[in-house]
């Protein structure tokens, strides 16, 4: 009888033992999952219980929650979501997150640590619980003049504050209205994102952080920046310059955008080869740096990086182990290289603030429900990745190619701007990538802007950066300048 006490007494000890590291494991180790599982309506209906915070444009909110006679409570409306959604991202029952309201969710929730002591006040004054606002860095002007300039294009459009790395537009086409999201009617919710997803343009997909391309003709910024930063050349030094390039050790030919040398002369200087943006001189030029050596200063730039505006962005791409063959290819910005709007933009806001890159940020300041200041904006560093003057120089060069280079079309009068282009091929017969990145004043720069232009642009393989992706620029630029 004992023996059989003892059993079951081990036997309900077990279970109880059992239960426990269950619970333990729900409440401690699941419990973050589990109250991000969209499917837990109990974490839904307390997350709507409360006001959600605005995210503001300028004072404006182009994201808020307004009251509703529902078990929700609250629903949130976007405004102008044709110019924001980018931005704003969305939130929505069943479906999550993304974009602001995802990244800073803590902030806009009211659950952040930083808003603990308001939070206790308004449970001891008997206010309800309300979220932070979040008043964003952008310029409303240059958002519009970035999104009329675009047009019925496809691709993206960054524009930068170099010197404190103020991100002053972001723009994504096409886009979405992330109120067909916000609905309290799940069924049409689900209906909504099913089209969303199934449309082959892509409208979720912000453009400016996660749309990875190859940079084509802007990477030879990085190149060159490798080159003069080495120590070993200089704008002047001479390059080979023959019509055509076989890739060593492949039958691979590579031509020049004309078609033909860079120039009469047999020998072509850095400078002149940035300027018409030719391929042969650089792939070259690639080769004799080295792909490690190129990928460095890459890497310095901020590939291989996830860059957090808080949006995580998806990572550039240039591999630092490769043939001759493949480094040629890659240095003027083909082969396997990507890049994101906003990393193409930050290369150029580096050589703007004399080698100096600042780290990007959609958000000025957090704002309590009282709109006293929870948080600011602080400009802080990225990254040195060359010498101010290595970034005097490539200054100088860029200049050059709105001038009297292939990128003509981002000219303003009286205005010294600096850009380069980049027309990128995606195999044999696709249409283009076409990009312009670049900066103005030359001398006091104000503004650094990425834009691309997917699928040519509608034009196939017609289309260039200087025709399509330049003027874009330039309407940013302008709107900048004017304010």
């Amino acid at each position: 009888m004992n023996r059989e006490l003892k059993r079951v007494s081990v036997f309900v000890l077990a279970m109880f033992v059992a239960l426990f590291v269950a619970a333990s494991v729900i409440q401690v180790i699941s419990a973050p999952t589990l109250q991000a599982d969209p499917r837990n309506s109990r974490t839904i209906i307390a997350s709507y219980s409360a006001e959600r915070g605005s995210i503001l444009v300028d004072g404006t909110p182009i994201a808020s929650s307004v009251p509703v006679d529902d078990r929700y409570k609250f629903l949130r409306t976007y405004a102008r979501p044709d110019l924001y959604s980018a931005v704003t991202g969305y939130y929505t029952l069943g479906q999550g997150s993304t974009g602001l309201e995802d990244s800073m969710n803590d902030v806009l929730s009211g659950t952040s640590g930083t808003q603990f002591f308001d939070s206790l006040t308004r449970t001891f004054t008997g206010q309800d619980p309300k979220g932070a606002s979040v008043e964003l860095t952008i310029d409303p002007k240059v958002q519009q003049a970035a999104y009329d300039a675009l047009g019925s294009l496809q691709g993206s459009v960054v524009a930068i504050e170099p010197k404190t790395g103020r991100i002053l537009a972001m723009v994504s086409k096409p886009g979405y209205d992330p109120n067909t999201l916000a609905s309290h009617d799940r069924a049409a919710v689900q209906q909504s994102y099913s089209s969303l997803l199934a449309d082959k343009s892509n409208p979720l997909i912000n453009r400016a952080v996660n749309s990875l391309n190859p940079p084509g003709s802007t990477f030879k910024l990085i190149t060159a920046a490798a080159a003069i930063e080495s120590g070993q050349y200089t704008p002047d030094s001479l390059l080979p310059n023959p019509p055509t390039f076989t890739l060593p050790g492949t039958g691979t030919v590579i031509t020049n955008a004309g078609e033909g040398a860079c120039g009469p002369e047999a020998e072509v200087s850095i400078a002149t080869a940035l300027r018409l943006s030719c391929n042969i001189p650089f792939a070259q030029l690639g080769i004799a740096l080295g792909s490690e050596r190129i990928a460095k200063m890459a890497e310095a730039f901020g590939y291989g990086k996830s860059i957090e505006v808080p949006m995580a962005s998806a990572k550039s791409v240039f591999s630092p182990d490769l043939d001759d063959a493949q480094t040629a290819q890659s240095a003027f910005g083909q082969l396997d290289v990507r890049a994101t709007p906003l990393q193409t933009a930050m290369v150029t806001a580096g050589i703007a603030n004399g080698g100096e890159v600042m780290k990007p940020s959609v958000v000025d300041s957090v704002l309590n429900p009282d709109l006293s200041e929870l948080s600011g904006f602080s400009p802080s560093r990225f990254a040195d990745p060359i010498s101010k003057e290595t970034a005097d120089t490539m200054t100088r060069m860029m200049i050059d190619d709105v001038q009297s280079g292939v990128a003509s079309n981002a000219r303003i009068s009286g205005v010294d701007v600096a850009g380069k282009t980049g027309t990128a091929q995606n195999g044999s017969d696709d249409p283009y990538t076409l990009w312009f990145t670049g900066f103005a004043p030359a001398a006091d720069p104000q503004v650094a802007v990425a834009v691309l232009v997917e699928d040519g642009g509608g034009r196939g393989r017609s289309g260039s950066g200087n025709t399509l992706a330049a003027p874009v620029a330039k309407k940013v630029i302008e709107a900048v300048l004017d304010r």
